[in-house]
């Protein structure tokens, strides 16, 4: 009786080795099966390379005409440069101007064109960056180049100098101007290749 349960048991045993070494087969077999892979479509990138210039001149004149509309309801008289930033200094300071590499120190408010209220000095102090060099909108690196210390200023900058396509990912919205009120409170000369203190 004893040797029938082993006889049955060792029959039992190796049926199951069978059908997991065919399970086992099964999923390598599987696993090494060629992937279809899709054809991708051919993108003549010269076909698409003027409908987006032309949506990108649209975008571009409507921003312009927003900001000109808010320019002029508020009777201010700013200085446009090549770009499209724009300033405007409402109280003068000193004759010392910033110069790519200086670090500055500013106080601040940011804007949108609907008057929400981004971000301010007020609740995270004042804020400062390398001109030309720190990670802060290109058109506050070309803008801060007009001011002086003490200055304060308005400062318009539109979406492709600003935060761009995606805004800033928080409270700035994609395509979004950005109004600046600036005080420009220290500027700091870039240290001189031959000084000593740099380590």
């Amino acid at each position: 009786m004893l040797t029938t349960i082993q006889n049955c048991f060792r029959k039992f045993t190796s049926v199951m080795h069978i059908k997991l070494l065919i399970f086992i087969s099964l999923l390598a077999f599987a696993g090494c099966k060629e992937k279809i892979q899709k054809p991708v479509p051919d993108i003549n990138m010269n076909e698409l390379k003027e409908p987006l210039m032309k949506v990108n001149r649209k975008l571009s004149r409507e921003e312009k005409l927003a900001i000109d509309g808010y320019v002029k309801r508020r009777n201010w008289n700013m200085t446009e440069t090549g770009t499209g930033v724009r300033y405007m200094i409402i109280e003068q300071g000193s004759d010392e101007t910033p110069a790519s590499g200086d670090v500055v120190i500013i106080d601040f408010e940011i804007s949108l064109l609907d008057g929400t209220v981004c971000y301010t000095s007020k609740e995270s102090g004042p804020e400062h960056f390398v001109v030309d060099y720190d990670n802060v909108e290109s058109g506050m690196h070309e803008a801060i180049k007009y001011l002086h210390k003490g200055d304060k200023a308005i400062i318009i900058i539109p979406s492709h100098r600003a935060f761009g396509l995606a805004g800033d990912m928080a409270k700035i919205p994609p395509l979004s101007t950005v109004i600046y009120k600036i005080h420009v409170l220290e500027i700091i000369p870039k240290q001189k290749k031959n000084d000593t203190s740099i380590k």
